[in-house]
């Protein structure tokens, strides 16, 4: 029985310290990346989330919505701060930006219950605008829950695998970061909208598995697209954080871990 207490509490200290250990690196972390880069991830995740609501184009085989105009930023900044500190660095970001949107999310919803008009019903004097937007902003719970699910499950996949191909290549030029984002985002892209598609639109609207595999498959295509269009622009940032040093803090701090 003591040995089974004593074996509990060792545990304990472990795990507490472990725990400690991650909030430190988080914190160091956080003050490594730029600001500005961090407020985009996040800002692009809440955005895109909200503008899912709202359809681009939508035929039998095709179906995009406007939340993709921002998803292509999301995975963006996943790729440099992969290139800079890391998959274990992208997933904590990434997990910190979930926390935000799912808060977000909620805030929304509860005001959404709050009384009063939008500014858009005196317009119409129409109740059924003031519903329907009541509605947008509070949102579903099972598209929150697809949309948080397909969220975190393509960004372990976007980081891991962008780590992995990023460590196999030897030269440190557009071409490598191309490679290593390009194929990462293809395959983190159509894991997100695939997970989303099964969950909410299979699911909830009845969508059979040939919609759900090409409009996955379709819709991470273009998403890939955008990204090829403004990789340029991630790689020059990451070169200029390289240049001048920018996170070595955080990239000595998780030497000396090692």
């Amino acid at each position: 029985m003591e040995a089974d207490v004593f074996a509990s509490i060792v545990l304990m200290k472990k795990l507490s310290s472990k725990l400690m250990q991650e909030i430190k690196d988080f914190k160091i972390l956080l003050r490594n990346i730029p600001s500005l880069t961090v407020s985009l991830f996040i800002l692009s995740v809440v955005c895109a989330n909200l503008m899912a609501n709202k359809e681009l184009v939508n035929f039998k085989y095709i179906a995009l919505d406007c939340g993709f105009t921002f998803s292509w930023l999301m995975f963006l900044c996943m790729d440099i701060i992969c290139k800079r500190w890391g998959a274990k660095a992208s997933i904590k970001v990434s997990i910190l930006a979930l926390a935000v949107n799912l808060s977000v999310c909620l805030i929304f919803a509860l005001l959404s219950k709050a009384p009063g008009m939008w500014g858009e019903f005196y317009t119409t004097e129409n109740q059924e605008v003031n519903r329907a937007l009541n509605a947008t902003f509070g949102g579903s719970w099972y598209v929150v829950l697809g949309s948080a699910l397909a969220f975190i499950t393509s960004s372990i996949i976007n980081a891991l695998l962008n780590t992995a191909i990023g460590s196999s290549l030897k030269k440190n030029n557009f071409f490598s970061f191309a490679l290593r984002s390009y194929v990462s985002t293809a395959i983190a892209q159509f894991a997100d909208n695939f997970i989303f598609a099964t969950v909410v639109s299979k699911i909830f609207f009845g969508w059979s598995w040939t919609q759900v595999i090409v409009c996955s498959a379709i819709g991470a295509f273009f998403e890939l697209l955008c990204e090829v269009v403004f990789s340029g622009l991630g790689w020059k940032v990451v070169r200029q954080w390289e240049k001048e040093n920018v996170g070595n803090e955080y990239l000595e701090y998780q030497k000396k871990q090692a």
